[in-house]
């Protein structure tokens, strides 16, 4: 084979591959992990009494979910999570700090159990303990 048939052989393998790779999207390890930084911002965010961030935050979670139920082909993650995501709404729609730290505890424990139902119980997530971004204020602005 001549080399420069090799080489056009080789880039279209190449872009065939790329393109098939962006087509996929994100797996559900790159999904979770906004998942998990999404929870801690939301925490942050509420325990800041910083509603639209919080409001946010529980939009964006809802997606994520929506993206895992796609990945899994089911409404695993609906189950497991929905009505804890339902409660968070309405405790940052209330303003509701107390309401916000319970619904946010059953959002947890529902995280718990969808792993432990897809065989995943290694992944345990709890509360935050610690802020790791230092470069944003979760604070309510004016």
């Amino acid at each position: 084979m001549k080399p420069a048939i090799a080489a056009l052989i080789g880039i279209a393998l190449l872009t065939a591959t790329v393109a098939k790779a962006e087509d996929t999207g994100p797996g559900l390890g790159e999904i979770m992990t906004l998942q998990q930084l999404r929870h801690i911002k939301l925490w942050f965010a509420g325990r800041a009494g910083n509603w639209p961030l919080a409001d946010y935050e529980v939009g964006e979670l809802s997606e994520g979910f929506e993206d895992v139920d796609k990945l899994l082909g089911g409404e695993t993650v609906g189950k497991m999570v929905g009505g804890p995501m339902k409660e968070l709404q309405k405790a940052v729609d209330d303003k509701n700090a107390a309401g916000f730290a319970a619904a946010f505890d059953h959002l947890t424990a529902g995280c718990n159990s969808c792993h432990h139902t897809l065989d995943h119980a290694f992944i345990a997530i709890q509360r935050p303990t610690s802020l790791p971004y230092s470069n944003q204020n979760f604070a309510p602005q004016k």
